[in-house]
């Protein structure tokens, strides 16, 4: 797991404040965003994923799951890239 990271849909859910687990500058976010979404930008940034059933530990009463991607770099970074993919897509 050191060379993965775990990326939640609320990281780019334009909808919520930071406070509230956006990780994204709301112009990089979209709304409702779900697991299928950013494993698709994953995958279209060329980047190996999975997706798993999880909840964030902040929205533990929501339904939703977790994209594990494999990335050696910061998860910073990562998030901004798939994050500029998932814009692509909309």
């Amino acid at each position: 797991m050191e060379d993965e990271r775990i990326l939640y849909p609320c990281y780019f859910n334009k909808e919520l404040k930071r406070s509230e687990g956006r990780r994204v500058p709301v112009s990089a976010g979209i709304t409702k965003p779900d697991t299928q979404n950013i494993y698709k930008a994953a995958k279209k940034a060329g980047l190996s994923a999975r997706t798993e059933e999880s909840k964030h530990p902040a929205h533990w009463t929501e339904k939703g799951g977790r994209i594990i991607v494999s990335w050696k770099g910061s998860k910073e970074i990562l998030i901004k890239k798939i994050a500029e993919k998932l814009s692509e897509g909309n």
